[in-house]
């Protein structure tokens, strides 16, 4: 660690770009593709740990399935505040790229470090003493038990979980695509190489799937705290003798990092609202194939994911250099690549669901959920095309500094139309279990074409009004 800094240190306007920058600030749709590309070799394979974990878990039986099912919802609310906090910092970072302002962005980058670990003691300390209660409060029954120990043990690694979060995002948000893969590759074949290790050959059972993502987290965030703080060749400079609060700043962060983080607690609420009608509706088993269900969905999202972090990074710095031109051509063209991808995905998922659903639940007492777990998937697919214009839209509100628009398409597509459609499916019309999977589907699927209409006025009222602006 160095112990003074040099003038070549110290963030300056006049420092040189880096690869990354040059990359955000070149043509919109080669930066969509160089940026979303290796993330989507990244998001793959840390999509695939967590569909690994259920995939060793399910060894365990039924009940252990469900724990982690019913753990779910805690731990993505856990990742989407961090998540949220990331997406902000990128975001303000990005447009202070694109304004090129690297003071700024190093300001930007150290106040979400900052506010990473005042979250991080915040959540830590209640989801670790209350974690038995909580899953009691929604229904556990003889999963509580498993639950609360794979929970507990989860939660000892929240500080790494959250700082690995906002490391990907400073590295994303300044276009360092390559090495935000290789820190994230690193940590995912980490944990599933660590997962039968310890759940199995080391007879740890459930506690091992959480050591297993604990050390994972840490093998990941290691060398991006190296490359941030030790090597520091990053376009931010994070010195804290430098760092002032910057009340401005702060409030650049949380006007996307709040909303963004409260689209993930939505989500994770929308799925224990969803654990409660299966419960009534159907058992556990339900929960399980919901659980297993979406860490499958997962994978056929991932490419469509990776996509919408691009989109942030690309549409920030093109708004912050007010460039509307170049952002209206980064929405565009992830859409249509969303779409592509969306359809192919979808029409693999169909014809194979069977033989995923065998994969993923086909040992040990799992195995009874095969079949339910299939039709989950077969419905669940036909959405595929249409994500993509649900998340890169939210994603392009990010970018743009506007993110109570992202909130609200996320709040529209999971909670207000899957809410609406899930009843009239499930209990209005007597689906059952099934018309859970269709409202869902249903609910995405029209929230997600309304967010892209809504982007494409907003870019249109942009172009229009730099067309019509009286120059100074």
């Amino acid at each position: 660690m160095p112990t003074s800094d040099s003038e070549d240190d110290i963030p300056s306007n006049n420092q040189k770009d880096t690869e990354g920058t040059q990359i955000l600030l070149a043509d919109p749709k080669a930066a969509i593709l160089r940026l979303s590309l290796p993330m989507m070799v990244a998001m793959t394979l840390m999509t695939l740990y967590n569909v690994v974990d259920a995939f060793w878990v399910s060894g365990l039986g039924a009940d252990a399935l469900a724990a982690v099912g019913f753990s779910f919802p805690l731990f993505i609310i856990t990742i989407g505040l961090a998540s949220g906090l990331g997406t902000g910092g990128e975001a303000a970072l990005a447009r202070m790229i694109g304004a090129r302002d690297r003071i700024g962005a190093s300001s930007v980058a150290m106040h979400t470090i900052l506010l990473m670990t005042i979250l991080a003691v915040a959540v830590t300390i209640p989801l670790s003493l209350f974690a038995e209660d909580i899953f009691v409060l929604m229904g556990a029954g003889s999963a509580a038990g498993l639950a609360t120990e794979y929970a507990r043990v989860l939660f000892l690694g929240t500080f790494a979980l959250l700082f690995g979060e906002v490391a990907y995002a400073i590295l994303h948000g300044e276009g360092d695509a390559k090495r935000t893969m290789y820190a994230m590759a690193a940590g995912a074949v980490a944990n599933i190489v660590l997962d039968p290790l310890l759940i199995y050959t080391l007879h740890m059972g459930i506690a091992g799937a959480a050591w297993a993502t604990i050390l994972a987290e840490v093998i990941s965030a290691v060398p991006m705290a190296y490359w941030l703080f030790v090597k520091r060749d990053t376009y931010v400079s994070l010195y804290l003798r430098e760092f002032a609060p910057d009340p401005v700043i702060t409030r650049e962060i949380l006007q996307v990092g709040f909303p963004a983080a409260a689209e993930q607690v939505v989500l994770a609420l929308m799925t224990l609202f969803l654990n409660g009608i299966v419960v009534l509706i159907s058992s556990t088993d339900g929960v399980a194939i919901y659980s297993v269900g979406w860490r499958v969905v997962s994978i056929g999202l991932t490419p469509i994911l990776a996509i919408s972090t691009a989109v942030v990074a690309v549409t920030g710095a093109a708004y912050g250099a007010r460039a509307y031109a170049k952002m209206e051509s980064a929405l565009l063209f992830a859409v249509r690549l969303g779409l592509g991808i969306g359809v192919g995905l979808a029409v693999a998922t169909f014809a194979f669901a069977p033989q995923i659903a065998a994969i993923f639940a086909g040992s040990g007492d799992a195995s009874a959920i095969v079949p339910g777990l299939t039709a989950f998937l077969r419905v669940m697919s036909l959405v595929y095309p249409m994500v993509g214009f649900g998340l890169i839209s939210a994603s392009f509100f990010q970018g743009t500094g506007l993110g109570a628009r992202s909130l609200t398409i996320t709040v529209l597509q999971s909670v207000v139309l899957s809410t609406l459609f899930v009843w009239v499916f499930a209990i209005e019309l007597g689906f059952g279990l099934s018309g859970v999977w269709w409202g869902v589907a249903a609910g995405n699927a029209v929230g997600a074409m309304l967010g892209y209409a809504w982007a494409r006025r907003y870019t249109a009222g942009l172009r229009v009004g730099q067309a019509t602006a009286v120059p100074a």
